[in-house]
């Protein structure tokens, strides 16, 4: 049937809903890249919360869309920002997600990497800081999970230049048990993250950046960097040690940066490989084929879907990742933790469905189209 969806004009335009899934099947981890899926967590919406209180979180429905995750091959990056840590997520609520997802992964054989941060502080000394981050890094090596060194909003509070992250992430890589994936992540993403590194300048911050890694390249698995910014980012996996690896977290160019060049390419971290996780998968086993072009056309037309979730202020995009795990099924809900449902417009959640629907991500075309007329009810649409 056709639904009647609002454009950013407020003028309604019919829209006929697909019938079909896209076709994908569950399969084995990859042979020609790491390609890990930061998760979102789904909240319990029969909590009495507001969005002041300490996360509650559906546990049986988050881990059931990590098993989702590992059963089509790919990674999982939890307690990201994917998974609102610091917007509604706080680092108790992290510390139960990491312990109950690496247990999890244990079980099923899924490939797990958890966020480090320092999300238990607010300010603090440089000692606070590190003593924050070696608290979180515990927990997570103690779970038997890969650490992600986040990038610290209490950090870039408190560091006075360079030689302040040169100490802190020294520090912290001297002492990782294994070898960790350092994680920038920019401003667009959270603005209290500007001037990270120890310049705004980026030429100056990806200096110091590479000076951390080129200290400890024996503990520094790969970098992930989310600046959204293509040449940047071939710019500086050209200059990683050998051995190395980048992580792209690029959601506005991964299919160019996972594909690569004659120099190199990029493995993946993503956010927007939570709503895209099978065809992701499907394109990245065509990959291993060799086949590039197969590869860029499977995941070409995903951009779009994903520059739409990620539009300004990007930070949000968590909110259009939770309304599209609701329309394919993977939580009977359509709330989130902190109330952050409320945080896109009702023009954006129709085009991000439009989209989604456009490339087969659906398992079940009809009751997307059912919960997506429920949702414009809601907001007053009527055919």
């Amino acid at each position: 049937m056709t639904l009647h969806l609002p454009d950013a004009n407020g003028t309604l335009r019919a829209y006929e809903p697909r019938t079909e899934p896209l076709a994908t099947t569950p399969g084995a981890p990859f042979t020609s890249r790491t390609v890990f899926s930061a998760a979102h967590v789904v909240a319990d919406p029969y909590a009495d919360t507001t969005p002041d209180s300490p996360a509650a979180v559906d546990w049986d429905a988050t881990l059931a869309f990590r098993r989702h995750l590992w059963s089509h091959g790919l990674g999982v990056a939890e307690a990201m920002d994917t998974a609102q840590r610091g917007m509604g997520l706080d680092w108790a609520g992290a510390a139960e997600l990491i312990r109950r997802s690496a247990a999890e992964a244990k079980a099923v054989g899924g490939r797990i990497a958890c966020g480090v941060g320092t999300d238990q502080l607010t300010g603090g000394t440089l000692a606070e800081v590190r003593a924050a981050y070696e608290e979180q890094l515990a927990v997570v090596e103690e779970s038997g999970a890969q650490a992600i060194l986040m990038a610290s909003r209490a950090l870039a509070a408190t560091a006075q230049g360079p030689d302040d992250y040169l100490e802190v992430y020294g520090h912290l890589l001297r002492q990782a048990a294994e070898p960790v994936i350092l994680h920038w992540l920019g401003p667009m993403f959270d603005p209290a993250l500007e001037g990270y590194w120890g310049s705004s300048d980026l030429d100056a911050a990806t200096g110091t950046f590479l000076e951390v890694i080129a200290a400890h390249p024996d503990k520094v698995d790969g970098i992930k960097v989310s600046l959204l910014d293509a040449q940047r980012e071939v710019d500086l996996r050209r200059r990683l040690p050998q051995g190395v690896r980048c992580y792209t977290g690029d959601d506005f160019n991964y299919p160019e940066l996972i594909a690569g060049d004659e120099q190199g390419f990029s493995h993946a971290l993503l956010g927007i490989f939570d709503p895209l996780g099978p065809l992701a998968a499907e394109a990245v086993r065509v990959l291993d084929t060799g086949n590039t072009e197969g590869f860029r056309a499977l995941l070409d037309p995903t951009v779009e879907l994903s520059r739409h979730l990620f539009q300004a202020p990007t930070r949000f995009y968590k909110t259009g990742v939770v309304f599209l795990a609701w329309l394919a099924g993977h939580q009977s809900h359509f709330t989130m933790v902190g109330g952050l449902q409320s945080a896109r417009s009702l023009p954006h959640f129709a085009r991000a469905y439009e989209l989604a629907d456009g490339l087969g991500l659906f398992p079940d075309p009809k009751l997307a189209e059912e919960r997506m007329r429920t949702l414009l009810h809601l907001y007053g649409v009527t055919p």
